[in-house]
């Protein structure tokens, strides 16, 4: 990536995708995969599933938490340590974000039983 491509311009999620695999995570946040598989190892809350391949699959709220992990330290120029404060403060009370994810669990887990039924 050059250094135009880890600016923190806009950043556009695909609209109704809900898992993305490293590469795409990386290209949408303009950062590195290394970067992103350091930060799982130091921020609890990034914690991808595994794909029957093993390939680490991302959903909205880890590319959510992604951004605000990016905007802290390179923004705001926090510490590793100041920024995982920040977001377990932050972790306390429920975002709408949050909020939309669960209801999106929730659809699921309905058309799901309706499926089994």
């Amino acid at each position: 990536m050059d250094d135009s491509e880890k600016g923190s311009g806009p950043v556009t999620i695909p609209e109704g995708k809900r898992y993305f695999r490293i590469g795409e995570v990386s290209r949408i946040v303009g950062v590195e995969p290394y970067v992103l598989r350091y930060w799982e190892s130091v921020f609890p809350q990034i914690h991808p599933a595994r794909a029957d391949t093993n390939q680490r699959t991302y959903q909205r709220k880890d590319l959510d938490t992604i951004m605000e992990i990016k905007r802290l330290l390179y923004e705001e120029k926090l510490t590793i340590r100041g920024a995982r404060q920040r977001l377990k403060e932050k972790g306390q009370t429920r975002s709408p974000a949050d909020m939309a994810w669960i209801e999106d669990i929730r659809k699921d887990l309905e058309n799901i039983l309706r499926g089994l039924r």
